[in-house]
């Protein structure tokens, strides 16, 4: 039986394939084009029946992962971890070759392939959410960092707007900047204007247009000179609109994400969790998918998100540490509802007292409840089943009679 492995690229991929004793039937260097992947494909179709070729790669995820299953061939990923360490079985330097590593790919499926599990590929539908998730997580993390940039603008020249309203990203604060960039575009605001202000953008505070004045010259006035503070008030415009357009594109996706989530009968299991909500249940449906074969026991799940600790022994020495080789966006989504059920869960609330009763930080606590509700949580997801307290039996103890 022959197996392959390929050590992936940018530009090319090296390809290996290996017979039964491990002796090489074909080695070569695939473009990454459309061509240089189809030839391969047929390739290696003469050399087996794709379905009986099952190819170890280091990267679960990409246009080359996705053209080998459409192909039909069983996609085992190895954690590059695995493949460092286990270099120093073919070479006693520390040498490192794309040739070679796809070759110990090739090599580790033949002798150790009962050891991984080969890729579930995702449907469509899932596929299509991951990337809607997985691309808000990204526009928010540009989102912060465009605030940042704007606030350290603020805070050289006029850093009373910077702190005027809680998020400078917020609707109100971006059109505040937008009608007044600099300090001396604000010098006529009074509690009049400013009450006119608050009401024509709908401000959803609760502070007064007297109190945000107050604190609005409570703040160091900047010394910027005439040209500085016009130049600097004309950045402050190009910030606002790069990030009013950045919000509203956030806004739009939030929007699709929660109407895909609402389609899928495995989001709304997920939604059915205390706090979970559309978007954080479709955070957990987005990296977990909709096949239970996935996961086939909760300790997988748990292991995958990172809630699960890692526990080194020897002789007499033993430590539990954090999980750090996991998939950290399941990790975040997890931790994310973990931390929001104990706000509406009694049980959830229990757990979290108990462990920082004995004495785990916030964070630590937060991770132990998320790995209690990673049991739940993979029972409900792989019965298709929505939560219920009632059959939960801890939270059921807790519910009033």
């Amino acid at each position: 039986m022959l197996r392959a492995g390929l050590d992936w690229a940018s530009t090319s991929h090296a390809l290996c394939v290996l017979d039964a004793k491990g002796r090489a039937v074909l080695q070569c260097v695939v473009p990454h084009t459309a061509a240089g992947i189809e030839a391969m494909l047929r390739r290696l179709a003469r050399l087996a029946t794709p379905s009986q070729l099952a190819i170890a790669i280091e990267r679960p995820s990409g246009l080359l992962v996705d053209a080998l299953v459409q192909a039909g061939h069983p996609v085992v990923p190895i954690h590059p971890n695995v493949l460092k360490a286990t270099r120093s079985r073919y070479r006693a330097a520390q040498g490192k070759s794309d040739p070679g590593d796809a070759y110990i790919l090739a090599d580790l499926l033949r002798t150790d392939g009962h050891r991984f599990r080969a890729l579930e590929p995702l449907s469509d539908a899932v596929r299509a959410l991951r990337a809607l998730v997985r691309s808000r997580d990204d526009l928010i993390a540009q989102r912060g960092a465009m605030s940042n940039q704007l606030t350290a603008l603020l805070e050289s020249f006029w850093p009373g707007a910077a702190t005027l309203f809680v998020r400078i990203s917020s609707p109100i604060a971006l059109a505040f900047l937008q009608r007044y960039p600099c300090p001396s575009s604000a010098k006529g605001l009074g509690p009049v204007r400013m009450a006119n202000f608050l009401r024509k953008h709908r401000y959803p505070g609760r502070q007064r247009a007297e109190q945000l004045l107050a604190r609005l010259k409570a703040a160091p006035l900047g010394l910027a000179a005439n040209l500085e503070e016009s130049a600097k008030a004309d950045l402050v415009q190009a910030w606002v609109d790069i990030l009013r357009h950045l919000v509203e594109q956030i806004r739009k996706i939030t929007t699709q994400i929660e109407n895909h989530v609402a389609q899928l009968s495995t989001g709304r299991v997920l939604m059915s969790f205390p706090r979970a909500g559309k978007l954080n249940a479709a955070q957990i449906l987005a990296e977990i998918g909709t096949d239970p074969a996935r996961f086939p026991s909760e300790t997988q799940l748990a292991a995958e998100a990172g809630v699960a600790p890692v526990t080194y022994a020897s002789g007499k020495h033993r430590g539990v540490v954090f999980r750090t080789n996991c998939n950290k966006r399941l990790r975040k989504a997890i931790t994310t509802f973990a931390g929001n059920s104990r706000h509406d869960s009694p049980w959830a609330r229990r757990v979290y007292a108990q462990a920082r009763a004995r004495g785990c930080r916030h964070p630590h606590a937060v991770r132990i409840l998320a790995r209690a509700w990673v049991r739940v949580l993979w029972k409900a997801w792989s019965d298709g089943l929505a939560y219920d307290p009632r059959k939960h039996q801890a939270a059921a103890r807790l519910l009033p009679a």
